[in-house]
């Protein structure tokens, strides 16, 4: 799929985007390559748990996990836009009964995440996305 026209909407629009992400937030998630040393920036929907930012590795319910979630792994540090705000996070991956409640509150809000859970036998896999303070502050 190819994100250019969306991101180029998400930028010109302050985060706002019609189509099939039309009413969801989106933020985009710029992550260096884990072969290519290469900045690659996505589109996707999150949810916030106190200051940060949640998202999840569905990849639509595919067999295999998103090329994203093997750049965070790593490749931590990232970058976050938010609306007009762009900032520098790390993703951190979340198990156990924490994953489970960050997913479902994900999927409380974006009921097609509980779809793509059941199109596939591995498990979605959630990050959180902490806001890195910048030494200047």
């Amino acid at each position: 799929m190819d994100n250019a026209p969306i991101i180029d909407e998400f930028r010109t629009n302050h985060g706002k985007v019609g189509g099939p992400f039309a009413g969801m937030e989106l933020l985009l998630l710029t992550v260096t390559g884990r072969k290519t040393g290469k900045a690659y920036t996505r589109p996707l929907a999150y949810t916030q748990d106190g200051d940060h930012l949640v998202i999840v590795a569905s990849k639509g319910g595919a067999p295999t996990n998103p090329d994203w979630f093997h750049n965070l792994l790593t490749h931590p540090e990232v970058t976050v836009e938010v609306g007009a705000n762009k900032f520098q996070a790390r993703a951190i991956k979340v198990t156990g009964k924490e994953r489970e409640r960050l997913f479902e509150q994900h999927a409380q809000q974006y009921p097609q995440f509980n779809d793509y859970k059941t199109k596939t036998t591995r498990e979605l896999p959630v990050f959180l996305l902490e806001r890195i303070e910048s030494s200047g502050n």
